[in-house]
């Protein structure tokens, strides 16, 4: 197979654009050269990513995690114990990680940046089969210093990027090199992205079995897809759910499982229904990046904000791509059209799980990774034709070394300077502004305590040690049904929760978090409703998120002192 350059001069000094048809795709893996700058990126952004292990913002999201494999840690089983609306990959594998080494905030942060550095390697060889040595270094520096510390948080939908890019990776090296390996490896990889996030494993197989099948149509290697690839593709694909079904099965929680599987389908994309790349900017945050300060400062803002709307911008042009070949020109494929057919097919499958789930900026930003290959296409320029965008690339490449490192120096400046910290009973955080919350309810409730923290920041419950009355860790209106939401009040009322942590100005959130919510959804809260009837005051205290907590406990129980 002949290289796409002999080295980054000769790319640079190429005094032509070939067709794509007449180009082959180069083989990192063969380059001990490619294989010094994966492992150098393996280290650099481990140690990179390490910097954001303590920070954190106290976002109610990433407590869903924590405390779900908290609650598996205590014998529990997800669905028939406790709720979930994500398939159960991450909860167990979270869980495992807590078993070996210790339930800490630190541990499952230290796993992320983990995740990070694996990110990085496949980025850089995914791009640097038709992308000089520079290029596609330095579209992975850019994924790697603003993708995962954008949202530095254990989260699902890190854990089924992982398996998604993982996927990709092994769905290229089975076009290349048609082995029943990697066959087993994109099958394995893909149900386990199904595993880990339903929607992006359900969206990551039809984009790769659309572009693995597409290329078997038109490959002149009539054995592309036959025989032992097939069987083992078919294998990969199905041991993972049959460990998962009899797992649960031998729980007696096959009907939940399934059940909390295929809820969000009618009851999660009502509330997080937002427009494509929607910023989940407040009117405050809009005003205040863009409506003062000098034209300079506004120019800079801009600038530094500008990848969030490029970022959403790439998969639209990739299926754009992918249309067009079958469309226009479906003929028999070479080998690196072979490639962009099977990325772009993937990228379009995985958009489409973010159009239907929910299409803002953050839920496109964790599949950086995968989308960002476009633009180190275009930053390579060698398919693109025409005078005029060559004479543009320089200043393409100055903007986009320019604004992802504008973008990435607040992010690490406000985890390296967080200006205060905060004793918890998972490990010592740094946080953005004082929290008295946390402290507050630490001093008063003991470990494996039963509290209800209301509406929506699950993260206190695992920070502090202590558990839900129910087999909810949060209740959002206009998601949640109301059948849950009277669940949790029937909790409250037959068995007396001693303590309730009760956000009193959640409601302002909701018109910008979840602008689709049902108004009538906000105004009926039995649970707020029921709390407020039955509890009490003690004090009124702050998170470093800036949210006000009410301290509660029942009419009849006088306040606890520390």
């Amino acid at each position: 197979m002949r290289s796409i350059v002999a080295s980054d001069r000769q790319a640079a000094a190429s005094p032509a654009i070939q067709p794509v048809e007449e180009l082959a795709t180069w083989v990192p893996e063969n380059s001990s050269a490619d294989r010094c700058v994966v492992l150098l990126f393996l280290l650099i952004s481990f140690a990179y990513l390490c910097l954001f292990r303590r920070f954190t913002t106290i976002d109610p999201d990433e407590g869903i995690l924590l405390e779900g494999a908290q609650r598996i840690l205590r014998g529990q089983v997800l669905y028939r114990d406790f709720f979930s609306l994500i398939t159960p990959g991450s909860y167990y594998l979270l869980a495992l990680l807590f078993k070996l080494f210790g339930s800490s905030i630190v541990v499952a942060r230290t796993a992320l940046s983990f995740m990070g550095s694996i990110f990085s390697a496949i980025t850089y060889l995914l791009a640097r089969r038709v992308c000089s040595r520079r290029t596609a270094f330095l579209i992975t520096a850019a994924t790697t210093v603003t993708c995962l510390p954008f949202r530095f948080m254990a989260l699902h939908n890190w854990d089924s990027t992982l398996w998604a890019c993982g996927t990709l990776y092994c769905a290229v090296r089975l076009v290349e090199t048609p082995h029943f390996i990697w066959a087993f490896g994109t099958g394995s990889l893909a149900s386990l992205t199904f595993l880990f996030e339903q929607s992006k494993g359900a969206g990551l197989m039809l984009g790769v079995g659309i572009g693995l099948l597409a290329i078997d149509r038109f490959d002149q290697r009539k054995s592309f897809l036959r025989g032992n690839k097939i069987v083992a593709l078919a294998v990969g694909l199905s041991w993972s759910f049959i460990l998962t079904v009899a797992y649960f099965g031998l729980h007696k929680s096959l009907a939940p499982m399934f059940s909390d599987w295929f809820w969000p389908i009618h009851h999660y994309s009502l509330a997080n229904h937002v427009p494509y790349g929607y910023q989940n900017w407040s009117e405050s945050t809009l005003h205040l990046l863009f409506g003062t300060g000098s034209i300079t400062k506004r120019v800079v803002i801009v600038l530094a904000v500008s990848p969030c709307f490029l970022i959403p911008a790439l998969p639209i042009g990739a299926t754009g791509w992918l249309l067009y070949r079958f469309v226009w020109r479906p003929t028999s494929l070479q080998p690196s059209c072979k490639y962009y057919l099977l990325i772009n097919a993937t990228v379009a499958g995985v958009l489409l799980s973010v159009v239907i789930a929910r299409a803002d900026i953050v839920h496109f930003i964790y599949l950086e990774p995968i989308f960002c290959l476009p633009l180190a296409w275009i930053l390579e320029g060698r398919d693109i034709p025409g005078r005029f965008f060559n004479a543009c690339r320089p200043f393409l490449w100055a903007y986009v070394m320019l604004t992802f490192l504008m973008l990435s120096m607040p992010l690490l400046l406000r985890a390296v300077r967080a200006p205060d910290t905060l004793a918890t009973r998972r490990g010592t955080v740094t946080i953005p502004a004082k929290d008295t919350a946390l402290p507050y309810l630490q001093a008063r409730v003991k470990p494996g305590q039963t509290i209800l923290v209301y509406p929506y920041l699950p993260i206190y419950y695992y920070l502090s040690a202590t558990f839900s009355p129910g087999p909810y860790d949060y209740l959002q209106a206009g998601m949640h049904t109301n059948s849950q939401f009277e669940e949790m009040v029937s909790r409250l009322s037959s068995n007396r929760v001693p303590v309730v942590l009760f956000e009193v100005n959640f409601a302002d959130k909701i018109a910008n978090s979840w602008p689709g919510t049902p108004l009538g959804a906000i105004a009926g809260d039995p649970v707020g409703t029921f709390v407020l009837r039955h509890y009490r005051s003690c004090a009124l205290l702050k998170s470093a998120s800036n949210s006000s907590f009410l301290f509660m406990v029942p009419n009849e129980t006088s306040c606890p002192r520390s």
